[in-house]
């Protein structure tokens, strides 16, 4: 009885310590390490399931994040674990590389997570993503840049253009455009491919030959004039009658020697629309301009007029004197 008891008694004890030591070891261990967003566990911490006193842990910097000072390691002590010290900052990725024609705008920045957007020079244009973001292996986005082109030059209608290729013209090439024979083209000859995809100009038409001639004749057809007035018709019928005039004033009968006063007179008269009418006459019949025989009508009307009042005077003295000749002979003057 008294071995049964004291076996028991021994049993008891041991449970008891057992007991003891598992809840004295269980509060001993520390909890699983928190992490933060620029630094995290390994993968060896990660693999443990409990973290008892006095055991090291080591932390790394997080994807995207380098170290920049400290060690990582932290220690279960009474339950907690020690400060980290471990310090991590962001990945710099800096400058994509550089592809022909392409540049790039960093105002944003080249870190971990920041996005630049992508350039191409003058008559190029991005061909895939405009912008590339910076990750943990670097630059991420596909993207390059190519020549702008322009459609096909269109059909011209009685012409032809330069262009004789399959390809479609890249930016800057310069097309030319000719007419077929007996037409005239309207418009610009050339047009070049422009950086945003248009030409410079409107393709040109070809128009017919006769069409543009009439419009051409009916600008400069000048106005005719009307036609000048034939200057000697006046003068000779004016000079005619003068002639007449002074004939029959030299011929008309008179008596004794009034004829002969008479007939001097009559000369003195005719001399003088003999010499107008010569020099009318010389002029009309010389190589002188019309324009400006028109221009001496006047003056010559003028002296014709002259000339026939002259004629009529001399007349009235003629039969003046006829008529006081013959009322000093005590005859009736002839009439």
């Amino acid at each position: 009885m008294e071995v049964l008891l004291d076996t028991c008694g021994r049993r008891t004890v041991k449970v008891l310590l057992l007991l003891h030591l598992f809840f004295a070891k269980a509060t001993a261990d520390c909890p699983k390490p928190q992490t933060r967003g620029d630094f995290v566990l390994t993968d060896n911490a990660l693999l443990m399931n409990t973290f008892p006193k006095g055991v090291d842990v080591t932390l790394e910097c997080a994807n995207g994040f380098v170290e920049d000072s400290g060690s990582g390691v932290i220690t279960c002590v009474d339950d907690n674990w020690t400060k980290p010290d471990l310090s991590c900052k962001k990945k710099d990725c800096g400058l994509p590389t550089s592809l022909p024609n392409m540049s790039f705008n960093t105002s944003a920045g080249t870190l971990f997570g920041d996005l630049i957007k992508v350039i191409c020079d003058k008559g190029f244009q991005v061909s895939g993503s405009s912008f590339k973001q910076c990750y943990a292996l670097g630059w991420v986005g596909k993207a390059k840049c190519e020549i702008v082109t322009c459609e096909k030059p269109a059909k011209l209608t009685n012409g032809k253009s330069s262009w004789d290729s399959r390809d479609e013209p890249m930016y800057g090439e310069i097309i030319q455009y000719m007419c077929e024979d007996g037409y005239t083209l309207i418009g610009k000859n050339s047009a070049k491919c422009s950086e945003t995809g248009e030409y410079d100009s409107p393709p040109p038409a070809c128009e017919g030959v006769t069409a543009k001639a009439i419009s051409t004749t009916e600008m400069v057809t000048p106005t005719p004039k009307p036609p000048a007035q034939d200057s000697s018709a006046t003068p000779t019928a004016l000079r005619d009658k003068t002639v007449r005039t002074s004939t029959t004033a030299a011929v008309s009968p008179s008596v004794g020697g009034g004829r002969d006063n008479l007939t001097a007179e009559g000369r003195a008269t005719t001399s003088v629309p003999s010499m107008t009418s010569s020099s009318s006459q010389d002029k009309h019949d010389g190589a002188v301009d019309t324009n400006q025989d028109v221009g001496h009508m006047p003056v010559i009307i003028s002296v014709i007029c002259v000339s026939l009042a002259v004629c009529i005077m001399a007349l009235f003295l003629h039969k003046f004197l006829l008529k006081r000749k013959g009322s000093a002979n005590g005859t009736a003057p002839i009439y």
